[in-house]
């Protein structure tokens, strides 16, 4: 497990660290039927509820999810978009830990107990790595891969951090440090926008080995292209922010660097 933030915890004194905390699993889908029955197969013991947030699904999901577990909380979105779903979800949820976890069954749902365990060992915020020593993928694409080293490197570089994983959904965090976390966008940037909140909030964060396996049904509604230009752009648009912030945390020509970066063609 590699420390990627050396931060205090945010609220130690008021966590259920003897490992009796209730954990909230959000699930965002959109048309996943096919794949729930082996994603809700591998859930560990202990999970107080799950929370399926559905974008309108035209398929069975819902109903599939309902069948499986009959305990299962469905959240309809109010926009669009994965940003949005786990938005909704983590307003929903009950639990002191939220756990996000995909509904293709790329992300397995056996791994977390590794998840809980680092929140329980004092880390704010654990986060899923395929690159940390462990971890692997079965899905990443030669592309893919060129692409979030860049955009890895170019955080680590902006905001000090040592992330072996930018864009990658699987986490898990203490529901008391969610106020400090910004959910406010649509699209798959989710991933990025909650790990560069979580650095600029100075969080203790843990990353955790994660083995990635390739999607079962349908197509993936990632587009590595339009997505990574996203990526950027909210990366970008971040550090201009927090320098608006703080005037003085960079250079007067890193910032117009960065602006001009930002700038449509």
């Amino acid at each position: 497990m590699f420390a990627a933030q050396a931060a205090v915890p945010a609220a130690m004194d008021t966590r259920a660290l003897t490992g009796d905390a209730r954990i909230s699993l959000i699930i965002p889908t959109l048309n996943e039927a096919a794949n729930l029955p082996h994603v809700f197969g591998r859930f560990p013991a202990g999970i107080h509820e799950v929370i399926v947030v559905d974008g309108h699904s035209t398929d069975e999901t819902v109903a599939v999810a309902r069948a499986i577990c009959p305990d299962v909380r469905v959240v309809m979105q109010d926009g669009r978009g994965k940003g949005n779903a786990l938005a909704c979800g983590f307003a929903a949820a009950e639990g002191e830990i939220l756990v996000m976890l995909d509904a293709d069954g790329s992300t397995d749902p056996a791994e977390i107990p590794d998840y809980v365990s680092a929140l329980h060992q004092g880390a704010d915020f654990a986060k899923g790595s395929r690159f940390a020593p462990g971890g692997a993928s079965a899905d990443i694409t030669h592309l893919r891969r060129v692409g979030n080293a860049f955009l890895r490197g170019t955080v680590n570089l902006l905001y000090g951090t040592r992330y072996t994983d930018l864009c990658y959904g699987y986490n898990a965090f203490w529901a008391d440090v969610l106020p400090r976390i910004d959910v406010g966008c649509d699209g798959f940037e989710i991933e990025t926008l909650i790990n560069l909140s979580v650095a600029r909030a100075g969080l203790a964060v843990a990353e955790v080995p994660s083995v990635e396996q390739a999607r079962l049904h349908g197509v993936s509604k990632l587009r590595p292209v339009r997505d990574g230009l996203r990526v950027l752009r909210t990366i970008i648009r971040e550090r201009v922010r927090r320098t608006v912030r703080e005037p003085a945390a960079i250079p007067t020509a890193e910032l117009v660097a960065l602006a001009a970066l930002g700038s449509p063609a």
